[in-house]
């Protein structure tokens, strides 16, 4: 069980003004103005509210957790996934005129970088630890945190939190025991992409408490964007080739399998362009060699799979293509968006078979092996102290993976609890009914995958604007035309309604007609849930349970379908 420390105080100097942090900016960090949203998001953190940030690549998320820790004083955590991320902040912060000092805790820390991280963090001055979410179960280190000045949380790429997001890390789950931990100082969750039902889970999971929302940037009206449908695999896979070809700059071609990586780098190359390959079972050493290759102009494409993202700091990036439909359009917003952001012009092209999405389908389903889930918790009934994954994978002989899996769906489904020593047991039922519980879970999740592939395909086949129909997934209200995809290009776009913005969400008692995006509603079979996209005779609603829903609008008429409470 985690042991709750006293709440940490806020500094008597807080909230800090937008002209504070202004100046902070200019003098501690060099930067001569602050972006749309930063100031706002670091008022509220300053001011000691969670806050939950969503800007796009490239506008200014770490600004954000920099200035309001150096403001508030004593330590910043920062929790992120990669070290190559990690490292490229620190080295950032370092680069600053006047900035407080930046440690790492992880795996690649020497021991003497061990012991001079944890004196900079343990000598009462302001400081950033960076460090892994694997890291807060680690007993001794969360014990020594529990015991420093944290004044602030930060949970980088926040969308990991999510369940229903497009990159859920079973190790960000626990993030929130850890928070409550450490007495809950303000935590800022910080995302590039985040829909409305992703953003809802982001705050529950992490326990935020009525958290400032600041939203700024999704629409990246550089980018244009095309999608390109076709019959046959071999001319889908000319046409990939030629548009990285003609790319006029840096590229990223994205594909499904670690094989397809090796096979277009191979191709590519043959066309005379200086490509590489990257994915996650490649040696972290190669990676990295691709990594800094690619930073430093070295190679004109990198071909990856979707493992090349987070932490990719490159600004001049002229074409992403997807030889792939991707699982959902959070992942591909988050990847588009690695383009343009020097604000120079750039393309973003979907290539895709109408199949494509039933493969897509097949590799997202699957659910937990039965005798996974007995075994597990057979070994926490039997356990006396909280256990791990690699305590029962070494124990049972399965892989560590798979019992990792198993216990965050029991978490999941309130059979137990996460703490920083370990997993255990609050409620004793049979294997049975353990089973039982993960199972429906599983069959729950993987209803939302399955939807999430739907809404990819209404992407991909609207025959609207088609920055509307991305645009309106993530709340955000936008033009009948935008000018800049291939939908607008050929006069070819199909008028809609205009919607409200999703800030003025529609009162309880509003007609029919009055629905808006980010409305709640309520559905006689699939419960509550959440309106994504409007058009003139359906609309998109997610529900948690079972994922995005077309439903006529038709179904108000009948009393099927009913507005919610306000937002």
């Amino acid at each position: 069980m985690l042991v709750t420390s006293p709440r940490n105080e806020a500094p008597v100097n807080a909230p800090a003004t937008l002209e504070q942090s202004a100046r902070t900016a200019r003098e501690v960090f060099g930067w001569d103005d602050l972006l749309p949203g930063q100031a706002e998001a670091i008022d509220a953190v300053v001011g000691g509210r969670d806050t939950l940030v969503v800007f796009p690549t490239g506008a200014g998320k770490s600004a954000v957790y920099q200035i309001a820790g150096c403001e508030l004083g004593g330590v910043t955590i920062v929790i992120s996934p990669l070290l190559a991320l990690q490292r490229d902040q620190i080295d950032s912060i370092d680069a600053a005129p006047d900035a407080p000092a930046a440690v790492a805790l992880n795996s690649r820390t020497s021991a003497a970088g061990k012991k001079a991280a944890w004196a900079a963090i343990e000598s009462g001055d302001a400081v950033y630890a960076f460090l892994a979410p694997e890291q807060l179960a680690n007993t001794q280190v969360f014990d020594r945190l529990a015991r420093a000045d944290v004044r602030l949380v930060v949970v980088d790429e926040a969308h990991c939190v999510s369940a229903w997001g497009h990159d859920f890390r079973p190790d960000y789950a626990r993030i929130g025991d850890a928070v409550e931990a450490l007495g809950h100082p303000p935590v800022l969750a910080l995302t590039a992409t985040a829909s409305a039902p992703v953003r809802e889970d982001i705050v529950a999971t992490l326990g935020m408490r009525e958290p400032h929302l600041e939203v700024r940037g999704m629409d990246r009206p550089e980018i244009h964007m095309a999608v390109r449908r076709h019959e046959h695999d071999i001319d889908k896979r000319r046409a990939v080739l030629d548009d990285v070809r003609d790319a006029e700059g840096a590229a990223l071609l994205y594909v499904a399998t670690r094989k397809e990586t090796e096979a277009y780098a191979d191709e590519l190359g043959a066309l005379g362009l200086r490509a590489a390959a990257y994915h996650g079972a490649m040696a972290q050493k190669r990676r990295d060699e691709v990594h800094t290759a690619w930073s430093a102009g070295e190679l004109d494409v990198v071909v990856a799979t979707s493992a090349f993202g987070m932490g990719v700091d490159k600004s001049d990036v002229r074409r992403v293509v997807h030889a792939d439909v991707t699982e959902s359009l959070d992942s591909y917003a988050q990847e588009i968006g690695r383009a343009a952001r020097d604000g120079e012009p750039a393309r973003a092209i979907l290539h895709y078979r109408a199949e494509d999405f039933s493969l897509r389908s097949f590799f997202a389903g699957g659910h937990t092996k039965r005798a996974d889930i007995a075994g597990v918790w057979d070994a926490l009934l039997r356990a006396t102290t909280p256990l791990r994954a690699k305590d029962i994978a070494d124990e049972s002989g399965r892989s560590t993976r798979a019992i990792g899996r198993v216990l965050n769906q029991l978490v999941a489904c309130g059979l137990a609890v996460s703490g920083a020593e370990g997993i255990t047991v609050v409620e004793k039922v049979s294997a049975g009914d353990a089973v039982s519980a993960v199972r429906e879970r599983d069959e729950a999740e993987e209803r939302i995958r399955a939807s999430r592939i739907e809404i990819m395909r209404g992407y991909a086949e609207t025959t609207r604007c088609r920055r509307r129909a991305l645009l309106e997934y993530f709340g955000v209200e936008t033009p009948e035309h935008c000018g800049a995809c291939d939908r607008c290009d050929a006069g070819a776009v199909a008028p809609v309604e205009d919607v409200a913005p999703a800030e003025a969400p529609a009162p309880a008692d509003a007609a029919p007609g009055d629905i808006r995006i980010d409305s709640t509603v309520e559905h006689g079979e699939f419960g509550t849930g959440t309106v994504m996209g409007i058009e003139d005779d359906r609309l998109t609603v997610f529900f948690p349970e079972h994922g995005y829903k077309v439903l006529a609008r038709a179904a108000f008429e009948n009393g099927i379908l009913e507005l919610g409470e306000a937002a």
